[in-house]
């Protein structure tokens, strides 16, 4: 896809999920109604705000896996990477984290760990495949 074309496909999916698909879901995911899915809270990078954002998420252990379907376009990761400690919220429980992008991972292989339902839809949506780490605090 060219750089065109993944903009204007990224403008899409960000308005649909922001406006259409995020605030309802944001509800059930803080009640642990949504399995495969957290919230995490980031500090915005320029305003220092708390901003939460949904992500579907794979733990293994005290280790949390995101694909982020934009990559570093997403505001999410930017902000990460600016301040990596986090906070996850997973079955309606928060939990202090540190994120690290990992380039170098393969994302697509990635989420083959992921139900096969979230795997479709980041890869459909998807415009450039970014592995994002979570290290969980114990609870």
């Amino acid at each position: 896809m060219s750089d065109d074309g993944g903009a204007r496909k990224r403008k899409l999916v960000r308005w649909g999920q922001r406006y259409v698909l995020n605030p309802p879901v944001k509800l059930a995911v803080r009640a642990g109604l949504v399995p495969g899915y957290v919230l995490i809270e980031t500090r915005g990078r320029r305003s220092g705000k708390r901003r939460v954002n949904v992500v579907g998420m794979h733990v293994e252990g005290s280790i949390g896996w995101v694909v982020a379907e934009q990559g570093h376009h997403a505001g999410y990761v930017r902000n990460l990477e600016a301040d990596p400690d986090v906070r996850v919220c997973r079955r309606g429980r928060w939990r202090p984290a540190r994120a690290e992008v990992v380039p170098d991972d393969d994302a697509q292989a990635r989420l083959a760990a992921f139900s096969r339902s979230h795997a479709a839809v980041v890869r459909r949506v998807g415009t450039q495949l970014l592995t994002v780490r979570f290290d969980l605090a114990p609870t």
